[in-house]
């Protein structure tokens, strides 16, 4: 069977076979060019519509733009018609990435009864058993991924981190420094062993010896810098630098949402609340910007009070995440702050989702989003809360995100022209297994006539 597909030879239509169309899309689809990938495969299914190599790959493709229960039917009718490990083991991935952590297991499992010495297989194993508490079979699945490839940075990072979950860093430490002599320039691997030895330690010089090992290896690297001025407590910026933030959301990109979905990560919803108490029933007449969009989790829940939805964030690579969603008329790589000050007047709507947690200074921003909103413009945030009212009222915590003070947020607010700043108190997610504390703010911009 033959499809008919445009070639672009002199105007004329060529038939293509599924396998070339398939190859087609395959190869778009590895160039991260989902939207051209997608019409392809579907072309295969046209014309074959159990053809599991195609059904697989839409599945994958459906994921990544975030439709990922259209992903696992579609993946589960793959395995039906042709049972593959390959095709097991990213059915567990989009499960696991999508809280369906038991279900994963299973997966994994069916990878592992085809395919015994699967090392990723193991190592993914495990980390969903850790998702649903399972830490001793967790560790015995990881262990084993190492014992199969001892080589990978990844396998003893995941094992210690495990460790540190259960509040033993005493087992993490010396892991993840076999995991840093595996690749040195690990950043995580880095992070997570300043934080285990943070926590065996009751002062934080320790923590910041390990930075400096760190920094007399790679003395230029962002995210050293930025704990180094945190654990220290000297020379703390005003916000997090731009070198932090793309660093930093770059490497997590991948993994990012699986990741906040296993801590519970609620802002989007928090803030989604704010929004309908504040403008009511969603009509698609706002102007709308997602400030610091990442990968896009709060596009969807703007989208029905979007006219216009745009987004932008420093990350690149969380900027291809939000893409794949398909739900934003503009996404833009760019500093926040200096967005929104070029648009004045542009916007009925700005929402920023856990991003001002890297600012400690709001004022610059603050003053930035007020002129860029209309008359009777809404902003709206997710901050995280410091309950002590000290120095400037925001503190850069170990972690790396600032605290602020409510009453710190509500003059700078203020003074920017929001009223009335209705601020409350939640927990946009958890680390540690507790709830962080946050706070909420929806703000109305009520400009004087005078300045109309």
């Amino acid at each position: 069977m033959t499809i008919e597909a445009p070639t672009g030879d002199a105007g004329h239509d060529a038939p293509k076979s599924p396998t070339a169309l398939l190859a087609e899309a395959v190869a778009l689809h590895r160039s991260d060019r989902l939207r051209d990938a997608e019409p392809l495969y579907a072309a295969v299914l046209r014309a074959q519509p159990d053809h599991p190599d195609a059904l697989h790959f839409l599945g994958v493709l459906k994921h990544r733009q975030g439709a990922s229960g259209e992903a696992v039917t579609l993946i589960r009718r793959a395995l039906a018609l042709a049972p593959s490990p390959d095709t097991s083991n990213n059915l567990g991935n989009v499960l696991l990435q999508s809280g369906q952590a038991e279900e994963a297991v299973a997966a994994y499992r069916s990878v592992l009864a085809l395919r015994p010495g699967a090392a990723d297989a193991h190592h993914n194993l495990g980390i969903a058993l850790q998702a649903i508490g399972k830490a001793s079979e967790a560790a015995a699945a990881i262990e084993q991924a190492i014992a199969l490839e001892p080589r990978k940075a990844l396998y003893h990072y995941s094992l210690a981190m495990l460790w540190l979950r259960l509040g033993q860093p005493q087992n993490a430490t010396p892991i993840l420094q076999v995991a840093l002599a595996l690749d040195p320039n690990f950043a995580q691997a880095h992070v997570a062993r300043i934080r285990a030895i943070r926590m065996s330690a009751t002062e934080p010089a320790a923590a910041l010896r390990a930075i400096a090992d760190w920094l007399a290896t790679e003395p230029t690297d962002p995210i050293a810098l930025h704990l180094r001025a945190a654990y220290s407590g000297q020379a703390i910026p005003s916000r997090a630098s731009d070198a932090y933030v793309q660093t930093l959301f770059d490497k997590y990109a991948a993994s990012f949402d699986a990741h906040l979905d296993r801590l519970g990560y609620r802002a989007p919803q928090l803030l989604a609340a704010a929004i309908a108490r504040l403008i009511g029933e969603p009509r698609a007449a706002l102007d709308v910007l997602d400030a610091g969009c990442g990968t896009g989790l709060c596009g969807p829940l703007l989208r029905p009070y979007a006219r216009r939805l745009a987004g932008v964030d420093l990350a690149e690579a969380m900027l291809a995440k939000a893409r794949e969603r398909d739900v934003y008329d503009e996404l833009a790589a760019g500093e926040l702050t200096a967005f929104i000050a070029a648009r004045p007047r542009t916007y009925d709507l700005i929402v920023s989702a856990d991003t001002l947690v890297y600012f400690g200074d709001l004022a610059p921003v603050a003053g930035a989003a007020a002129a860029a909103l209309r008359d009777d413009g809404i902003l709206a945030v997710s901050l995280e809360n410091l309950a002590a009212a000290e120095g400037p009222g925001f503190r850069l915590e170990e972690h790396g995100r600032y605290s602020h003070t409510a009453d710190y947020v509500r003059r700078v607010l203020g003074e920017a022209g929001f009223a009335p700043v209705v601020i409350d108190r939640a927990a946009p997610r958890n680390e540690g297994g507790v709830p962080v504390a946050g706070l909420v703010i929806g703000d109305a911009l009520q400009r004087s006539k005078a300045t109309r």
